[in-house]
């Protein structure tokens, strides 16, 4: 693939871009490989090291406000508002939705699977694994621009993934992954639709993600729930997300319905998911519960209902009366980060389903990534020979932002949203239509809706007629 050489990048290291006050990111990491900033070795088991920590720390937000720019936008699609670098992180939307397969064992444990129920649980636990990564990642990923795309190859983990931005206005994103097996196919596209409502940023995630376990030859179709970041004027910034998402099987008919719940009053059900899976005669086979943050179990609904019978009695014993001057209204509690620190409350006799993955240390300098977004941007020599010459890796605002070289990165930003706008014109000048080069347009085949496909070809690397973006 071309993706597997241990040669590194030395184009971007921290001798080349200096940051005021660099940390060491991760000491330890860098003791043991003897390389730094994105250098990558080969282990003794042929499987290649992918970095641990990014070249420069996060850039501090602190001295900004926000609420500058955004207060005239309340209530409008924030898609078409120009924001400031330093509310970004390094990485492009097409990277962030790369992340999904973060947690592709997932995947694999349910082409595994002789049942179709423990398929569907754990389907279920890769669509909810799939919006973890974004758990404290308050930073906005940037625009991808009209033709940009995203690849990455990951032959330890056994697929191969291809995105692209086939729409400006609205923004929309197509994705394809395939098992490098042949196992399993993965695809679907996003129209995140964003908005801010005073105090909050909404993303409704539009569009619709397919799976298709090939062995099985089961599809299974679902979309992702809503993500609220709060407290964007002034306070701590706390995300939650919430809705309901419906995992559907069109070969047997069985569904699973999650609830992702909202914060609510005092911040009780903060993180929290629990739904069911039934079959197609609407009889419920086993109930989920947990966290989006933490982790997914699973349980006969006998046991399920019964505890919670017995929780219930518990509690109403132990009720005590509120103090008003402790009452706040629903609408305050929404805006404050909720002091909650319980963790999942397990229920006896349940199965686990999925558990979050630590995070690198120093995580919090790095955008709160996970250790698999620390790789995504990850550029090593040769690489650029191989690469689209739309990927991502090579936008310069979105490299030299990593390398905390942020007044270039601002000034390129700038640069190339102006040349997306003089093409724009220039198109509309001469009459001539954009054309997607990886994906069309047509039908989701097991939902009938509309639906961005993959044409194919990507991998044969004919990248003759790119567009130039950069």
């Amino acid at each position: 693939t071309g993706f597997d050489s241990d040669n590194s990048s030395g184009d971007f290291s921290e001798a080349n871009h200096k940051v005021p006050e660099m940390l060491d990111l991760d000491p330890h990491q860098s003791n043991k490989t003897g390389k730094h900033n994105g250098e990558t070795e080969i282990q003794e088991n042929g499987i290649k090291r992918h970095r641990t920590s990014l070249p420069a720390p996060m850039f501090s937000r602190s001295d900004f406000s926000v609420w500058s720019i955004l207060k005239k936008c309340i209530g409008l699609e924030l898609s078409k508002i120009t924001m400031p670098i330093v509310f970004n992180e390094p990485l492009s939307f097409l990277q962030r939705i790369t992340e999904y397969m973060e947690h592709i064992y997932l995947i694999n444990k349910a082409c595994s699977h002789a049942d179709p129920l423990e398929r569907m649980q754990a389907v279920a636990a890769f669509a909810v694994s799939a919006v973890a990564s974004q758990w404290e990642r308050t930073g906005k990923p940037f625009n991808p621009l009209l033709g940009e795309t995203y690849e990455l190859t990951r032959e330890d983990l056994g697929f191969r993934f291809i995105s692209e931005q086939v729409s400006h206005h609205p923004p929309i994103s197509a994705f394809y992954s395939e098992g490098l097996n042949k196992d399993f196919i993965f695809h679907g596209s996003i129209y995140p639709k964003l908005k801010f409502w005073g105090k909050s940023i909404e993303a409704e995630p539009r569009g619709t993600i397919t799976l298709e376990l090939l062995k099985h030859n089961e599809a299974y179709t679902w979309t992702n729930p809503t993500c609220c970041v709060h407290n964007v004027i002034i306070g701590k910034l706390w995300l939650e997300q919430y809705g309901v998402v419906e995992i559907v099987n069109h070969s047997t008919g069985d569904k699973c319905v999650l609830n992702f719940k909202p914060c609510g009053l005092f911040g009780k059900e903060l993180h929290r998911v629990e739904g069911y899976i039934q079959d197609k005669h609407r009889k419920k086979l086993c109930v989920i519960y947990g966290k989006w943050t933490e982790c997914l179990w699973c349980t006969d609904p006998t046991t399920y209902e019964t505890y919670k019978k017995s929780e219930k009695r518990g509690s109403e014993q132990k009720k005590k009366s509120v103090s008003e001057e402790d009452t706040k209204s629903e609408n305050d509690e929404a805006d404050d980060m909720p002091e909650v620190q319980d963790t999942v409350q397990f229920i006896p006799g349940s199965k686990l389903l999925w558990r979050i993955n630590c995070r690198p240390p120093n995580s919090s300098q790095m955008y709160n990534f996970t250790s698999f977004a620390v790789s995504l941007n990850e550029l090593e020599k040769g690489m650029e020979a191989i690469l689209a010459p739309t990927d991502c890796r090579l936008r310069p605002d979105i490299r030299n932002m990593e390398n905390g070289n942020m007044d270039v990165a601002s000034k390129e930003k700038e640069r190339l949203e102006e040349k997306q706008r003089a093409a724009r014109k220039e198109r509309a000048k001469d009459e001539v239509e954009w054309h997607t080069r990886w994906f069309h347009q047509g039908t989701n085949p097991y939902t009938g809706t509309s639906d961005w496909l993959y044409s194919g070809g990507y991998f044969d690397r004919n990248f003759s007629d790119c567009p130039d973006i950069y």
